[in-house]
């Protein structure tokens, strides 16, 4: 009887130590509150803490993705669009992920979409479309500029996509058909001016050389030769049978 009432104590102290343990994963860190005072921060391992009086409170370090719902912008230029965003962020600082705020992803979300709809109305749809980068940016350095605060670091903020009006729709493929058919014609013109350029100078190369004028007529009847189910009626140069005449007059 003396060691069974020994061991009911010892059990009940082994249980109420038991109690207290807490395992923390390597990404996550525990907040720790002493009858509602903050009392530190548990990284991972092991711990334990004083039960009934302590209360610890896990906060994942990983980086989240969330996403932005669709918001309704209107551009600096009058086009109402909707966009929508995600937000990648983590928390660097548990305690202040805790104590400063209620819910750190709800508030990051909800500043989210207020930032997107503030910066988005101060640009043009054309800026929006060409430099999405720098937006992503800009959004990026706002947003985390706001969270500090409360421990959490935005790494960053991709526009995830735009929808535009039928009609804007409509506008932008007639606009690019019309930008392609000018590329077109202006290579097509290129082309023919360097054709024209190389054209003169070989017109200015034989002007100075006439053996060069039937060399060349004679390089083309090889050509037209080649064909032989073809016949062709050319006419015979003066240049070529003058020497015979002269040679018959003499």
């Amino acid at each position: 009887m003396p060691a069974l009432g020994l061991l009911i104590p010892v059990a009940l102290v082994a249980g109420w130590f038991a109690m207290g343990l807490r395992i923390i994963n390597e990404y996550e860190q525990g907040v720790v509150l002493r009858l509602g005072r903050f009392v530190g921060v548990r990284t991972a391992g092991l711990k334990w803490i004083v039960p009934f009086i302590d209360r610890m409170v896990i906060i994942d370090m990983r980086v989240t993705a969330e996403q932005v719902p669709p918001q309704d912008v209107i551009t600096r230029d009058n086009v109402s669009i909707k966009v929508n965003a995600v937000i990648y962020f983590r928390v660097v600082e548990a305690s202040k992920a805790f104590l400063q705020v209620t819910d750190f992803l709800f508030a990051t979300s909800q500043f989210a979409q207020t930032t997107l709809r503030s910066v988005l109305g101060q640009v043009e749809l054309d800026e929006l479309l060409s430099q999405r980068d720098k937006i992503n940016r800009q959004l990026q350095e706002i947003i985390d500029r706001h969270t500090e605060p409360w421990g959490v670091k935005v790494t960053a903020v991709e526009v995830k996509q735009i929808d535009l009006p039928e009609e804007m729709r409509r506008s932008m493929a007639g606009q690019a058909e019309a930008e392609r058919e000018r590329r077109a014609k202006v290579i097509n013109a290129e082309g023919e001016l360097q054709a024209a350029t190389k054209l003169g100078e070989a017109a200015d190369i034989i002007a100075r050389s006439p053996g060069a004028l039937q060399l060349r007529y004679l390089q083309t009847l090889v050509e037209i030769s080649s064909d032989k189910g073809t016949n062709v009626v050319f006419p015979l140069p003066l240049d070529l049978i003058r020497p015979f005449l002269e040679s018959k007059q003499k």
